[in-house]
């Protein structure tokens, strides 16, 4: 797991030097659906790998959750040898 968490810091540091070295490129247009919104290009790149974590940190917590409960209801349901 220590390792997981180096690997995952790395690519995080690296993501906001990228982030921050391309701080000066050109204003980025952002459209969804009615919605128009310019921001910097170092405000995309770190919104983006947010809402990446953020998904994949919900998809986690879920599934984590469901495997706890099969977890405590197979152990509920064995009897006492």
């Amino acid at each position: 797991m220590n390792f997981l968490m180096f690997v995952v810091l790395v690519i995080s540091v690296g993501i906001a030097v990228f982030a921050i070295q391309n701080s000066e490129a050109a204003p980025v247009v952002i459209r969804f659906l009615v919605w128009k919104f310019e921001t910097s290009l170092i405000f995309t790149i770190l919104g983006s790998v947010g809402a990446g974590i953020l998904l994949t940190l919900l998809f986690w917590a879920s599934r984590a959750a469901k495997t706890s409960l099969r977890k405590r209801r197979d152990r509920q349901g064995r009897s006492p040898a």
